[in-house]
Protein backbone atom coordinates (compact mmCIF):
# COMPACT_ATOMS: atom_id res chain seq x y z
CA UNK A 1 0.00 0.00 0.00
CA UNK A 2 0.97 3.75 -0.82
CA UNK A 3 2.83 5.32 2.27
CA UNK A 4 1.62 8.80 1.33
CA UNK A 5 -1.24 10.33 3.78
CA UNK A 6 -3.14 12.94 2.96
CA UNK A 7 -4.76 15.70 5.01
CA UNK A 8 -8.06 14.31 6.34
CA UNK A 9 -11.10 16.14 4.42
CA UNK A 10 -15.11 16.18 4.80
CA UNK A 11 -15.71 14.57 1.42
CA UNK A 12 -15.49 11.02 -0.24
CA UNK A 13 -12.03 11.37 -2.00
CA UNK A 14 -10.83 7.74 -2.72
CA UNK A 15 -12.97 7.29 -5.70
CA UNK A 16 -11.31 11.09 -7.15
CA UNK A 17 -7.66 10.29 -6.34
CA UNK A 18 -8.13 6.13 -8.15
CA UNK A 19 -9.75 8.05 -11.18
CA UNK A 20 -7.50 10.73 -11.64
CA UNK A 21 -8.44 12.03 -15.33
CA UNK A 22 -11.58 14.64 -15.53
CA UNK A 23 -12.87 16.65 -18.64
CA UNK A 24 -13.68 20.16 -17.36
CA UNK A 25 -16.65 21.92 -19.58
CA UNK A 26 -16.56 26.03 -19.94
CA UNK A 27 -20.13 26.71 -21.73
CA UNK A 28 -22.09 29.99 -21.57
CA UNK A 29 -23.12 32.95 -23.42
CA UNK A 30 -19.54 34.10 -23.74
CA UNK A 31 -19.50 31.27 -26.93
CA UNK A 32 -21.03 33.29 -29.06
CA UNK A 33 -18.53 36.62 -29.13
CA UNK A 34 -15.66 33.25 -29.13
CA UNK A 35 -13.15 35.53 -27.15
CA UNK A 36 -12.59 34.64 -24.05
CA UNK A 37 -15.00 33.75 -21.08
CA UNK A 38 -14.05 36.78 -19.66
CA UNK A 39 -15.26 39.07 -22.77
CA UNK A 40 -17.84 40.80 -20.55
CA UNK A 41 -15.85 42.38 -17.78
CA UNK A 42 -12.32 42.85 -20.39
CA UNK A 43 -14.82 44.72 -22.81
CA UNK A 44 -16.74 46.14 -20.42
CA UNK A 45 -19.55 45.50 -22.95
CA UNK A 46 -22.95 46.31 -21.39
CA UNK A 47 -25.80 44.80 -20.35
CA UNK A 48 -28.14 45.74 -23.22
CA UNK A 49 -25.75 44.98 -25.54
CA UNK A 50 -24.53 41.29 -23.53
CA UNK A 51 -27.71 40.96 -23.98
CA UNK A 52 -27.84 40.77 -27.93
CA UNK A 53 -26.13 36.52 -26.73
CA UNK A 54 -28.71 35.59 -24.75
CA UNK A 55 -31.24 37.17 -27.41
CA UNK A 56 -30.01 34.78 -30.37
CA UNK A 57 -28.21 31.52 -28.12
CA UNK A 58 -29.46 28.88 -29.68
CA UNK A 59 -26.59 25.43 -30.26
CA UNK A 60 -28.48 23.59 -32.54
CA UNK A 61 -26.17 20.95 -32.47
CA UNK A 62 -25.49 20.16 -28.98
CA UNK A 63 -25.29 16.52 -28.75
CA UNK A 64 -24.77 15.97 -25.29
CA UNK A 65 -24.36 11.76 -25.97
CA UNK A 66 -21.53 12.95 -28.34
CA UNK A 67 -19.42 14.77 -25.75
CA UNK A 68 -20.10 12.19 -23.29
CA UNK A 69 -19.14 9.74 -25.48
CA UNK A 70 -15.59 11.76 -26.43
CA UNK A 71 -14.97 12.12 -22.74
CA UNK A 72 -15.28 8.50 -22.29
CA UNK A 73 -12.75 7.42 -25.20
CA UNK A 74 -10.48 10.06 -23.75
CA UNK A 75 -10.30 8.15 -20.46
CA UNK A 76 -11.17 10.69 -18.62
CA UNK A 77 -13.84 9.25 -15.62
CA UNK A 78 -15.37 12.48 -14.45
CA UNK A 79 -16.84 15.87 -15.65
CA UNK A 80 -17.54 19.36 -14.65
CA UNK A 81 -19.47 21.31 -16.03
CA UNK A 82 -20.07 25.07 -15.94
CA UNK A 83 -23.98 25.79 -14.95
CA UNK A 84 -23.00 29.33 -14.03
CA UNK A 85 -19.97 30.98 -15.20
CA UNK A 86 -19.30 34.89 -14.27
CA UNK A 87 -21.65 36.37 -16.98
CA UNK A 88 -24.74 35.15 -14.56
CA UNK A 89 -26.07 33.18 -17.41
CA UNK A 90 -27.69 29.91 -16.09
CA UNK A 91 -27.47 26.61 -17.93
CA UNK A 92 -30.10 24.98 -15.98
CA UNK A 93 -33.79 25.84 -15.40
CA UNK A 94 -33.46 27.43 -12.00
CA UNK A 95 -37.12 29.23 -11.01
CA UNK A 96 -34.89 32.11 -9.21
CA UNK A 97 -33.91 34.20 -12.29
CA UNK A 98 -35.13 34.61 -15.89
CA UNK A 99 -31.49 34.53 -17.14
CA UNK A 100 -31.44 31.15 -18.31
CA UNK A 101 -31.14 28.59 -20.96
CA UNK A 102 -35.10 27.87 -21.24
CA UNK A 103 -35.56 31.09 -21.90
CA UNK A 104 -33.54 31.35 -24.99
CA UNK A 105 -34.07 30.16 -28.75
CA UNK A 106 -32.25 26.89 -26.68
CA UNK A 107 -35.19 25.83 -24.53
CA UNK A 108 -33.59 23.31 -22.87
CA UNK A 109 -31.95 22.28 -19.46
CA UNK A 110 -28.52 21.94 -20.95
CA UNK A 111 -27.60 20.82 -17.39
CA UNK A 112 -30.15 17.81 -17.30
CA UNK A 113 -28.84 16.68 -20.71
CA UNK A 114 -25.74 16.96 -19.36
CA UNK A 115 -25.94 14.87 -16.50
CA UNK A 116 -28.52 12.48 -18.33
CA UNK A 117 -25.66 12.08 -20.77
CA UNK A 118 -22.67 11.45 -18.55
CA UNK A 119 -24.18 10.00 -15.84
CA UNK A 120 -25.48 6.96 -18.72
CA UNK A 121 -21.72 6.56 -19.92
CA UNK A 122 -20.20 5.68 -16.47
CA UNK A 123 -18.92 9.04 -15.75
CA UNK A 124 -19.24 11.04 -12.09
CA UNK A 125 -21.20 14.13 -12.44
CA UNK A 126 -19.86 17.80 -11.18
CA UNK A 127 -20.89 21.40 -11.02
CA UNK A 128 -19.53 24.35 -11.29
CA UNK A 129 -20.49 27.07 -10.36
CA UNK A 130 -19.46 30.90 -10.22
CA UNK A 131 -19.48 32.99 -7.10
CA UNK A 132 -19.37 35.47 -9.18
CA UNK A 133 -22.18 37.48 -11.09
CA UNK A 134 -22.02 40.27 -13.41
CA UNK A 135 -25.56 40.36 -14.05
CA UNK A 136 -27.53 39.31 -10.48
CA UNK A 137 -28.74 43.15 -9.81
CA UNK A 138 -27.60 42.57 -6.12
CA UNK A 139 -23.90 41.75 -6.87
CA UNK A 140 -22.13 44.66 -6.04
CA UNK A 141 -19.57 46.52 -8.87
CA UNK A 142 -15.77 45.15 -7.71
CA UNK A 143 -12.22 45.35 -9.49
CA UNK A 144 -13.47 42.85 -11.75
CA UNK A 145 -16.64 43.83 -12.36
CA UNK A 146 -18.09 45.41 -16.42
CA UNK A 147 -19.02 48.61 -14.63
CA UNK A 148 -16.17 49.09 -12.48
CA UNK A 149 -15.15 52.10 -14.73
CA UNK A 150 -18.45 53.52 -15.55
CA UNK A 151 -18.62 57.87 -14.10
CA UNK A 152 -21.77 56.51 -12.19
CA UNK A 153 -19.96 52.97 -10.87
CA UNK A 154 -20.74 54.28 -7.06
CA UNK A 155 -24.23 55.19 -8.04
CA UNK A 156 -25.11 51.70 -9.78
CA UNK A 157 -24.00 49.99 -6.86
CA UNK A 158 -25.68 51.91 -3.87
CA UNK A 159 -28.37 49.67 -2.84
CA UNK A 160 -27.27 46.61 -4.22
CA UNK A 161 -27.45 43.75 -0.94
CA UNK A 162 -24.75 41.02 -1.04
CA UNK A 163 -27.11 39.60 1.81
CA UNK A 164 -29.90 38.81 -1.16
CA UNK A 165 -27.45 37.29 -3.66
CA UNK A 166 -25.59 35.04 -1.21
CA UNK A 167 -29.41 34.02 -0.54
CA UNK A 168 -29.68 33.56 -4.39
CA UNK A 169 -26.80 31.49 -4.61
CA UNK A 170 -28.09 29.04 -1.75
CA UNK A 171 -31.32 29.09 -3.51
CA UNK A 172 -29.31 27.83 -6.94
CA UNK A 173 -27.07 25.62 -5.40
CA UNK A 174 -29.86 23.78 -3.33
CA UNK A 175 -31.11 23.43 -7.08
CA UNK A 176 -28.55 21.96 -8.40
CA UNK A 177 -27.88 19.44 -5.28
CA UNK A 178 -31.58 18.77 -5.26
CA UNK A 179 -33.12 18.20 -9.13
CA UNK A 180 -30.01 16.35 -10.66
CA UNK A 181 -29.63 13.08 -8.40
CA UNK A 182 -26.04 12.47 -6.65
CA UNK A 183 -23.80 14.93 -7.23
CA UNK A 184 -20.29 13.91 -6.81
CA UNK A 185 -18.18 17.28 -7.15
CA UNK A 186 -19.13 21.24 -6.35
CA UNK A 187 -16.40 23.36 -8.09
CA UNK A 188 -17.16 26.96 -6.94
CA UNK A 189 -14.98 29.38 -8.31
CA UNK A 190 -13.75 32.22 -6.98
CA UNK A 191 -12.67 34.31 -4.02
CA UNK A 192 -10.63 37.67 -4.66
CA UNK A 193 -11.01 39.62 -1.27
CA UNK A 194 -7.54 41.62 -1.97
CA UNK A 195 -8.56 43.19 -4.61
CA UNK A 196 -9.39 46.51 -4.46
CA UNK A 197 -9.10 49.98 -6.69
CA UNK A 198 -6.49 52.31 -5.81
CA UNK A 199 -8.77 55.58 -6.65
CA UNK A 200 -12.26 53.78 -5.62
CA UNK A 201 -11.70 52.42 -2.04
CA UNK A 202 -15.03 51.53 -1.99
CA UNK A 203 -14.44 48.99 -4.53
CA UNK A 204 -13.41 45.57 -3.02
CA UNK A 205 -12.92 41.99 -3.57
CA UNK A 206 -14.89 39.61 -1.94
CA UNK A 207 -14.46 36.63 0.19
CA UNK A 208 -16.08 33.75 2.42
CA UNK A 209 -17.52 36.78 4.30
CA UNK A 210 -19.52 37.93 1.48
CA UNK A 211 -20.48 34.36 0.24
CA UNK A 212 -21.91 33.60 3.13
CA UNK A 213 -19.81 30.69 2.87
CA UNK A 214 -20.24 28.82 5.94
CA UNK A 215 -24.20 28.26 5.03
CA UNK A 216 -23.21 27.61 2.06
CA UNK A 217 -20.76 25.18 2.33
CA UNK A 218 -23.06 23.61 5.29
CA UNK A 219 -26.52 23.39 2.84
CA UNK A 220 -24.16 21.71 0.32
CA UNK A 221 -23.23 19.05 2.67
CA UNK A 222 -26.61 18.39 4.26
CA UNK A 223 -28.04 17.59 0.49
CA UNK A 224 -24.89 15.56 -1.10
CA UNK A 225 -23.18 14.31 2.21
CA UNK A 226 -19.68 12.58 0.59
CA UNK A 227 -19.56 15.34 -1.92
CA UNK A 228 -16.11 16.64 -2.93
CA UNK A 229 -16.07 20.50 -2.62
CA UNK A 230 -12.90 22.51 -3.94
CA UNK A 231 -11.23 25.79 -1.20
CA UNK A 232 -12.33 28.65 -3.96
CA UNK A 233 -15.02 30.09 -1.79
CA UNK A 234 -12.08 30.33 0.97
CA UNK A 235 -13.27 28.01 3.57
CA UNK A 236 -11.07 25.15 3.49
CA UNK A 237 -12.72 21.97 2.32
CA UNK A 238 -11.30 18.90 -0.05
CA UNK A 239 -9.87 19.91 -2.89
CA UNK A 240 -6.60 22.15 -3.88
CA UNK A 241 -7.15 23.14 -7.47
CA UNK A 242 -3.71 24.89 -8.60
CA UNK A 243 -4.91 26.87 -12.03
CA UNK A 244 -2.86 26.41 -15.32
CA UNK A 245 0.16 25.33 -13.91
CA UNK A 246 2.29 22.04 -13.14
CA UNK A 247 2.93 21.90 -9.95
CA UNK A 248 6.37 19.91 -9.68
CA UNK A 249 5.80 18.71 -6.22
CA UNK A 250 3.09 16.91 -4.26
CA UNK A 251 1.04 20.37 -2.99
CA UNK A 252 0.58 20.66 0.39
CA UNK A 253 -0.67 22.28 3.40
CA UNK A 254 0.41 26.13 3.65
CA UNK A 255 0.01 25.94 7.44
CA UNK A 256 1.20 22.01 8.34
CA UNK A 257 2.81 21.07 5.37
CA UNK A 258 0.94 17.89 4.82
CA UNK A 259 0.06 16.10 1.61
CA UNK A 260 -3.14 17.45 0.29
CA UNK A 261 -6.02 16.46 -2.17
CA UNK A 262 -5.15 18.10 -5.53
CA UNK A 263 -6.00 18.80 -8.91
CA UNK A 264 -4.89 20.58 -11.78
CA UNK A 265 -7.18 22.70 -13.89
CA UNK A 266 -6.07 23.35 -17.61
CA UNK A 267 -6.91 24.16 -21.06
CA UNK A 268 -6.00 22.90 -24.24
CA UNK A 269 -4.89 25.99 -25.72
CA UNK A 270 -5.02 29.66 -22.95
CA UNK A 271 -8.63 30.25 -22.47
CA UNK A 272 -11.94 28.15 -21.29
CA UNK A 273 -14.71 29.50 -23.18
CA UNK A 274 -14.62 29.14 -26.90
CA UNK A 275 -12.10 31.47 -28.20
CA UNK A 276 -12.43 31.25 -32.21
CA UNK A 277 -8.78 32.93 -33.25
CA UNK A 278 -6.92 31.46 -29.96
CA UNK A 279 -3.34 29.83 -31.71
CA UNK A 280 -1.46 28.74 -28.23
CA UNK A 281 -2.70 25.03 -28.50
CA UNK A 282 -0.77 22.38 -26.72
CA UNK A 283 1.06 20.11 -28.72
CA UNK A 284 0.08 16.38 -28.45
CA UNK A 285 3.56 15.35 -26.06
CA UNK A 286 2.78 18.60 -23.99
CA UNK A 287 -0.74 17.00 -23.11
CA UNK A 288 0.41 13.82 -22.49
CA UNK A 289 3.02 14.40 -20.35
CA UNK A 290 0.89 17.36 -18.29
CA UNK A 291 -1.54 14.10 -16.98
CA UNK A 292 1.75 11.69 -16.27
CA UNK A 293 3.42 14.52 -14.73
CA UNK A 294 0.14 15.59 -12.19
CA UNK A 295 -0.17 11.74 -11.49
CA UNK A 296 3.29 11.04 -10.86
CA UNK A 297 3.45 14.09 -8.31
CA UNK A 298 0.17 12.71 -6.28
CA UNK A 299 -2.49 14.73 -8.21
CA UNK A 300 -5.80 14.64 -10.98
CA UNK A 301 -5.95 16.59 -13.81
CA UNK A 302 -8.77 18.37 -15.51
CA UNK A 303 -8.66 19.36 -18.93
CA UNK A 304 -11.29 21.83 -20.07
CA UNK A 305 -12.99 21.79 -23.16
CA UNK A 306 -14.59 25.15 -24.31
CA UNK A 307 -17.93 24.10 -26.86
CA UNK A 308 -18.82 26.20 -29.63
CA UNK A 309 -21.84 28.42 -29.31
CA UNK A 310 -23.55 25.83 -31.40
CA UNK A 311 -22.99 22.83 -29.40
CA UNK A 312 -20.19 20.96 -30.86
CA UNK A 313 -16.23 20.58 -29.67
CA UNK A 314 -14.47 22.12 -32.63
CA UNK A 315 -11.78 20.44 -34.73
CA UNK A 316 -8.80 21.44 -32.42
CA UNK A 317 -10.54 20.06 -28.91
CA UNK A 318 -11.28 17.06 -31.19
CA UNK A 319 -7.70 16.40 -32.24
CA UNK A 320 -6.25 16.84 -28.03
CA UNK A 321 -9.08 14.49 -27.06
CA UNK A 322 -7.97 12.00 -29.61
CA UNK A 323 -4.44 12.32 -28.55
CA UNK A 324 -5.81 11.23 -25.05
CA UNK A 325 -7.60 8.06 -26.18
CA UNK A 326 -4.88 6.76 -28.39
CA UNK A 327 -2.34 6.97 -25.51
CA UNK A 328 -5.01 6.11 -22.55
CA UNK A 329 -6.34 2.99 -24.82
CA UNK A 330 -2.97 1.13 -23.90
CA UNK A 331 -1.47 2.71 -21.10
CA UNK A 332 -4.33 4.05 -18.50
CA UNK A 333 -3.00 1.53 -16.31
CA UNK A 334 -0.20 3.29 -15.26
CA UNK A 335 -2.94 6.21 -14.39
CA UNK A 336 -5.96 5.18 -12.46
CA UNK A 337 -4.99 4.36 -9.06
CA UNK A 338 -1.55 4.88 -9.31
CA UNK A 339 0.04 8.07 -7.72
CA UNK A 340 3.69 9.40 -6.75
CA UNK A 341 6.18 6.32 -6.99
CA UNK A 342 7.27 5.48 -3.33
CA UNK A 343 10.35 7.93 -1.79
CA UNK A 344 13.26 4.61 -2.84
CA UNK A 345 12.70 4.83 -6.40
CA UNK A 346 14.24 7.61 -7.54
CA UNK A 347 13.29 8.82 -10.99
CA UNK A 348 16.45 8.07 -13.97
CA UNK A 349 16.80 11.74 -16.16
CA UNK A 350 14.03 12.00 -18.77
CA UNK A 351 11.46 9.40 -16.89
CA UNK A 352 8.45 10.18 -14.71
CA UNK A 353 7.32 7.38 -12.19
CA UNK A 354 3.93 6.69 -10.82
CA UNK A 355 3.13 3.43 -8.98
CA UNK A 356 0.33 1.53 -8.44
CA UNK A 357 -1.47 1.75 -4.92
CA UNK A 358 -1.05 -1.50 -3.80
CA UNK A 359 2.62 -1.19 -4.51
CA UNK A 360 2.74 -3.92 -6.44
CA UNK A 361 3.82 -1.54 -9.98
CA UNK A 362 5.87 0.84 -10.79
CA UNK A 363 5.42 2.75 -14.21
CA UNK A 364 8.48 3.81 -15.78
CA UNK A 365 7.28 7.12 -18.27
CA UNK A 366 9.68 7.02 -21.18
CA UNK A 367 9.61 11.15 -21.78
CA UNK A 368 12.65 11.25 -22.99
CA UNK A 369 13.39 8.15 -25.14
CA UNK A 370 16.71 6.64 -23.92
CA UNK A 371 19.03 5.21 -26.63
CA UNK A 372 19.29 1.24 -26.23
CA UNK A 373 19.72 1.25 -22.52
CA UNK A 374 17.78 3.13 -19.43
CA UNK A 375 20.06 2.91 -16.19
CA UNK A 376 17.97 3.08 -12.58
CA UNK A 377 19.98 3.22 -9.78
CA UNK A 378 18.70 1.70 -6.11
CA UNK A 379 16.07 -1.06 -8.43
CA UNK A 380 18.45 -3.85 -8.26
CA UNK A 381 16.88 -7.41 -6.75
CA UNK A 382 13.79 -5.41 -6.61
CA UNK A 383 12.26 -6.19 -9.95
CA UNK A 384 11.00 -9.78 -11.00
CA UNK A 385 9.54 -8.61 -14.42
CA UNK A 386 9.15 -6.28 -17.29
CA UNK A 387 7.26 -5.09 -19.91
CA UNK A 388 6.19 -2.26 -22.46
CA UNK A 389 2.75 -1.70 -21.15
CA UNK A 390 1.30 -0.61 -24.33
CA UNK A 391 1.73 -4.12 -25.91
CA UNK A 392 2.85 -6.63 -23.12
CA UNK A 393 6.24 -6.94 -24.92
CA UNK A 394 8.90 -7.68 -22.36
CA UNK A 395 11.67 -5.92 -21.16
CA UNK A 396 14.76 -7.55 -20.38
CA UNK A 397 17.05 -6.36 -17.58
CA UNK A 398 20.26 -6.80 -15.85
CA UNK A 399 21.16 -6.18 -12.04
CA UNK A 400 24.34 -4.51 -10.62
CA UNK A 401 26.17 -3.85 -14.09
CA UNK A 402 26.09 -1.90 -16.53
CA UNK A 403 28.11 -3.62 -19.08
CA UNK A 404 27.23 -1.67 -22.63
CA UNK A 405 30.31 0.71 -22.55
CA UNK A 406 33.55 -0.35 -24.63
CA UNK A 407 35.49 0.97 -21.39
CA UNK A 408 35.24 2.24 -18.04
CA UNK A 409 32.20 -0.15 -17.07
CA UNK A 410 29.97 0.64 -14.45
CA UNK A 411 29.57 -1.39 -11.48
CA UNK A 412 27.32 -0.84 -8.80
CA UNK A 413 25.24 -3.04 -6.36
CA UNK A 414 22.01 -1.17 -6.53
CA UNK A 415 22.27 -0.62 -10.64
CA UNK A 416 19.56 -2.18 -12.33
CA UNK A 417 19.58 -1.91 -16.62
CA UNK A 418 16.71 -2.39 -18.63
CA UNK A 419 17.09 -3.12 -22.51
CA UNK A 420 15.28 -0.59 -24.36
CA UNK A 421 14.42 -1.36 -28.10
CA UNK A 422 17.11 1.36 -30.43
CA UNK A 423 13.62 2.29 -32.15
CA UNK A 424 10.75 3.83 -30.38
CA UNK A 425 7.35 2.51 -30.27
CA UNK A 426 4.55 4.50 -32.29
CA UNK A 427 3.58 6.23 -28.99
CA UNK A 428 3.69 9.68 -27.58
CA UNK A 429 5.64 8.55 -24.09
CA UNK A 430 6.27 4.40 -24.03
CA UNK A 431 5.74 2.86 -20.27
CA UNK A 432 7.56 0.49 -18.53
CA UNK A 433 5.45 -1.61 -16.64
CA UNK A 434 7.93 -2.95 -13.80
CA UNK A 435 6.11 -5.47 -11.78
CA UNK A 436 8.12 -5.51 -8.11
CA UNK A 437 9.41 -8.29 -6.35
Amino acid sequence: MSSYTTRKTPGDTEWFVHDRFGMFIHWGLYSMPARHEWVKSREEIPEEKYGQYFKYFNPDLFDPKDWARKAKEAGMKYAVLTTKHHEGFCMFDSKYTDYKCTNTPAGRDIVREYVDAFRAEGLRIGFYYSLIDWHHPDFPIDPIHPRRDDEDAYEQSKGRDMHKYAEYMRNQVEELLTNYGKIDILWFDFSYPDQTMKDQPWMKGKGREDWEADKLIALARKLQPGIIINNRTGIEQDLWTPEQYQPQEWVRHEDTGELVTWEACQTFSGSWGYYRDEMSWKTPDVLIQMLINTVSRGGNLLMNVGPTSRGYIDYRAEKALKVYADWMKVNSRSIYGCTMAEPEFVEPKGCRYTQSEDGKRLYIHLMEYPYAFLEVPGMAGKVDYAQFLHDGSEITFKDKTSDHFSEGRMQSEDLLVFNIPKIKPPILVPVIEVFLK
